[in-house]
């Protein structure tokens, strides 16, 4: 989906479903493909539920997978098991949403921050002290932290902290899980420049999660839009979401933001609707319940992912000329 940087991670028809209650299942994710770029940042987008978190948590097999396969390093790393899988944990990381619940609190922040060193055997305890003072240097901290307890820190502190960490292995790809949305505005600047002078310096490649259409249309060179576990719009490199997304929902999304540059007349409108259940979707268009342009084909055929223009996909029957 975009040629000006090598394919680094490949998500082909992944799918995660959940038991669910009188033998019924969830589709968390269904059939998702995609593509992380070298270099790059992958944004996904889209409403609470919509499978943004079960997709990063199955690729990294926090959740196992029902199907599909994500293709790293020449391999799929579903099928990876004992040491092998856990060899390939040291080349993606993750950055949690609320970084208090993601460290002990019994633990120094050298500690913290060395733990998966040590823990590959690629650091001596006695070298934990000159380690942790380099981490901290390196997101932007002082040295004397080290000694700190997380409860010592402020939130922004604290996720720097949580990226530190999840550097500390040097690996290939980092995902963000709404790693910006728990701090004040003024400390998701520094953040956000943080992650991307880290990526120009290391070449890493993000995953990022997040409900701030403004801060992804900035932030990622790709973005994937979500809904009820489907990929309805993926917008490759060099475009906007704000002024080239074409779903509706897309639409709907963009729409219900408040701006501050609001226009005369302008009008936030918000997507009120209920959203249907995970449980019991409709035939057809997962999104044909909330979109005021439904056609008698959108309840009947659920749409395919086209490629509409060079680099952006779009899965529905009005865009594509289903009608």
């Amino acid at each position: 989906m975009n040629a000006e940087a090598p394919v680094i991670l490949q998500i082909k028809n992944l799918t995660k479903k959940f038991a669910a209650e009188g033998g019924k299942m969830l589709t968390a994710c269904d059939n998702v493909t995609l593509n992380a770029y070298a270099g790059q940042t992958l944004g996904i987008i889209g409403e609470s539920g919509c499978g943004k978190s079960t997709l990063v948590r199955t690729i990294l097999q926090i959740h196992p997978a029902s199907g599909g396969e994500v293709i790293f390093d020449g391999q799929d790393i579903l099928k990876l098991r004992g040491e092998a899988a856990r060899q390939n944990r040291r080349k993606i990381q993750m950055v949690f949403q609320d970084p208090a619940a993601a460290f002990n609190p019994k633990m120094k922040v050298k500690e913290i921050v060395c733990e998966p060193l040590l823990n590959f055997g690629l650091i001596k305890k006695s070298e934990v002290d000159t380690k942790a003072a380099e981490l901290l240097r390196m997101v932007e901290l002082p040295e004397d932290f080290k000694d700190r307890y997380p409860h010592n820190m402020s939130g922004g502190q604290r996720q720097r902290l949580g990226i530190a960490r999840a550097l500390s292995l040097e690996p290939k790809i980092v995902v963000c899980d709404e790693a910006t949305s728990a701090l004040d505005v003024s400390v998701q600047e520094k953040i956000c420049e943080l992650l991307v002078r880290l990526q120009k310096e290391k070449g890493i490649t993000y995953l990022f999660i997040c409900h701030d259409l403004g801060l992804v249309d900035l932030m990622c060179h790709q973005i994937a839009v979500m809904y009820l576990g489907n990929i309805v719009e993926y917008i490759g490199y060099g475009r906007r979401i704000s002024t080239e997304g074409m779903h509706p929902y897309t639409k709907a999304l963009m729409k219900s933001v408040f701006k501050v540059d609001f226009k005369p007349g302008e009008k936030i409108e918000p997507l009120e609707s209920e959203i249907p259940s995970p449980l019991d979707l409709p035939k057809g268009c997962p999104f044909q319940s909330r979109c005021g342009q439904c056609m008698e084909i959108c309840r009947s055929e659920k749409p395919e992912l086209k490629e509409v223009v060079p680099g952006h996909f779009v899965a529905c029957h009005l865009v594509n000329g289903n009608f």
